[in-house]
């Protein structure tokens, strides 16, 4: 069965990737491997798979333009940085034994294990083909460009923002960061929210609902917004920043969700 070979497929994925890491003395370079992990699990699922339609194709395409440019931003970015914050503190709670194992587990297992559930509409759509597009389905495809806009171009902006010197220790509060104090994140949820729409075919599939719900949670609760909500929240101008601008719903004005 596919869903099986692609566990197998990224399980491989993730132990060489924490050999890349381990070389490297950097374990938050699983943050690279994110984004190409699911173009790994969308190119898997079109070798296994044995037919496909328009339905696969389109995810595939959507899947590996998503997450290439995910990949290849992160690389750019993190490669030849030092090891994130996060990653080092978790070294100094684990200690010295054992820590590649433990490292293994609770960093890139665990990753692993996310990036397979949110995965699962992509190999759902070579498991299940579906013959033609419906009007939800293309729906979907809307919803993934707008997503597709609101992470490059957040990124593009945040990105272009720091190489002024001008801007150096000041907060971006202009473009699509003035609809939401973080676009990229609202982006990449909204994406995945459109590659299950454009992988639904029928009632009985509404537990694959289950990936967009998963990385929005994320997003929300756990590795994105409160890290960063987190690192700017005493400042003076975050804080007038945050009373005016939506935390992740782009709505203008808004201050909540």
């Amino acid at each position: 069965m596919i869903y099986g070979s692609v566990a197998i497929i990224l399980f491989v994925y993730f132990v060489v990737w924490s050999m890349i890491s381990k070389m490297k003395n950097n374990y938050s370079l699983v943050d690279i491997a994110w984004g190409l992990g699911f173009v790994v699990v969308a190119w898997g699922s079109f070798f296994i798979a044995s037919h496909w339609r328009t339905q696969s194709l389109i995810i595939l395409l959507l899947v590996s333009i998503w997450g290439l440019r995910l990949f290849w931003h992160l690389f750019k970015r993190n490669w030849n940085r030092p090891e994130d914050y996060r990653y080092v503190n978790m070294r100094k709670r684990w200690g010295t034994s054992f820590v590649n194992l433990k490292a293994f587990l609770n960093v890139f297992v665990l990753q692993g294990i996310l990036l397979f559930i949110i995965s699962l509409p992509i190999m759902n759509s070579f498991y299940q083909v579906n013959s033609s597009l419906t009007w939800w389905q293309i729906t979907g495809i809307i919803i993934w460009i707008i997503g597709f806009y609101f992470e490059v171009v957040g990124d593009l902006q945040l990105e272009n923002f720091k190489k002024n010197q001008n801007n150096k220790g000041k907060l971006l509060t202009k473009g699509l960061w003035s609809l939401t104090r973080h676009p990229n994140y609202f982006g990449e949820a909204t994406c995945w929210w459109g590659i299950f729409l454009i992988s639904f075919t029928n009632s009985e599939q509404l537990w694959l609902m289950i990936s967009p719900i998963v990385i929005t949670l994320l997003l929300l609760f756990v590795s994105g917004v409160p890290l960063l909500e987190k690192k700017y929240k005493d400042r003076e101008d975050f804080k007038i920043y945050a009373s005016k601008t939506s935390k992740f719903f782009p709505f203008i004005g808004k201050k909540g969700l």
